[in-house]
């Protein structure tokens, strides 16, 4: 899992079957570590939980993103929470 900040939307006029009525959002990967290019990042991650631009969200990435979805198909990235305004202040 990896923490992010949306930063705004993704529209597409066409998508997979499966992803229809699916809310994707683009998201600024948080960088742990200088050195961690990976983690610099804008990403499109699904979003079925009503995150919004400017919330810090967590992702979770690969395979097991595809399995939150009622059922398979072809998403790298999805949003599965938002951070609380007062957990990241610390």
């Amino acid at each position: 899992m990896v923490i992010g900040t949306v930063i705004g939307s993704i529209w597409a006029t066409r998508k997979e079957e499966g992803l229809t009525g699916v809310k994707l959002l683009k998201v600024k990967i948080d960088a742990l570590d200088s050195k961690d290019t990976i983690f610099d990042s804008i990403l499109v991650a699904v979003d079925r939980i009503g995150a919004g631009a400017g919330d810090k969200v967590i992702i979770t990435r690969g395979t097991s993103a595809s399995t939150f979805l009622e059922r398979p198909v072809p998403i790298d990235a999805i949003i599965i929470g938002i951070i609380d305004p007062e957990d990241q202040k610390g």
